[in-house]
């Protein structure tokens, strides 16, 4: 069996833009690295449903922004739409298939912003700049890194890595937001990205700066967020520089797994009884800063991008212990910094 898996990657050294590479699961390797759209630093990506739409993060001579693509028969994806409305590019993008909304989050700008593409092409609907700081040196303004819905799609929940807040905000239908709850992370947190429990009530919030995860509970009555508890992404021992990456969950719920930078590590947690998190292991990604992972398909494997030593890093997972072992280290993908699939 083949899984294809969609990388997004900066352009600054050798990317040209979105690429592929194909996981074959009897020969357990990565294989057939292609090109199959070119575009500016496409850093974040989505699809829709059948993936005859690709919606990525872009960069054009007049700003920054997203691009819609369309699939061709031959599997490349050729630009159909753009909107270069944002000062900087965005870092996170998510679909709203069924209501075509797009929404972006801007690290560098401190903003939420709401697309809709039409046949005129990408139309901003509204754009919601935060307020704020906190206590680290990377916290002197709004730097809002996440934004998607729930898993109950009632809210749309915003990471902002500046202000250590996690806003959530509800969306009409013509694409505007109200704020409705904001969750308060420990000071020098830095929310970066969060994934959900599939009870759809507890949440895994990871903290760039601080390096841990904030286990929280989520209430779908009024998309309020309250702590429960928190656990370090890093050994004692690691002393020196260290910035958490990426957070993802295995469908079933047992295990949790998020990336280290400095550390250059996946750190592995079991799900216990009550939705807190225990240290299992850590497995080194053999590449420098990981800064995007993904299971495959049918969660046999995991992929690990580098964005500074332009490796890919395969390895199997077992689904009983949730433990890693590494079968690649070796793969060329230059600059990756998204893995999707």
């Amino acid at each position: 069996m083949a899984h294809t898996l969609y990388l997004g990657s900066y352009t600054k050294r050798e990317s040209k833009g979105v690429h592929q590479i194909t996981l074959d699961t009897e020969k357990h390797e990565l294989t057939d690295y292609k090109l199959i759209a070119e575009v500016d630093s496409p850093t974040y990506l989505t699809f829709n449903a059948d993936k005859s739409s690709m919606y990525t993060i872009s960069k054009e001579e007049n700003g920054s922004g997203l691009t819609a693509f369309t699939r061709q028969e031959d599997g490349q994806y050729v630009k159909r739409s753009s909107n270069a409305s944002e000062a900087s590019a965005p870092c996170y993008i998510a679909l709203d298939e069924e209501r075509g909304l797009l929404f972006t989050a801007s690290y560098h700008a401190g903003y939420v912003s709401v697309y809709k593409e039409s046949e005129d092409g990408m139309e901003l609907l509204d754009r919601v700049k935060h307020e704020g700081s906190s206590v680290h040196e990377n916290q002197d303004a709004p730097h809002v890194h996440y934004t998607d819905y729930t898993p109950d799609k009632k809210y749309l929940m915003v990471c902002d890595l500046g202000t250590d807040g996690v806003y959530s905000y509800t969306v009409s239908d013509e694409g505007k937001l109200s704020e409705v709850a904001r969750y308060q992370a420990h000071p020098g947190t830095g929310p970066r990205h969060l994934v959900f429990h599939p009870n759809g009530h507890t949440v895994y919030l990871l903290g760039e700066l601080s390096c841990e995860v904030e286990v929280l509970e989520y209430d779908e009555n009024d998309g309020s967020l309250t702590y429960q508890s928190r656990i370090s992404m890093i050994p004692e021992s690691h002393t020196t520089f260290n910035s958490g990456a990426a957070i993802r969950i295995s469908r079933d719920g047992k295990y949790v797994y998020a990336s280290n930078r400095g550390h250059d590590s996946i750190v592995v947690y079991k799900v216990e009884e009550d939705y807190s998190l225990s240290l299992i292991t850590y497995i080194p990604t053999e590449g420098k800063t990981p800064r995007d992972f993904n299971l495959s398909p049918d969660e046999a494997y995991v992929i690990v991008g580098h964005q500074d030593s332009d490796n890919l890093t395969l390895f199997s997972r077992d689904a009983e212990n949730g433990t890693l072992s590494l079968l690649q280290k070796d793969v060329h993908g230059p600059e990756c910094v998204c893995i999707k699939y």
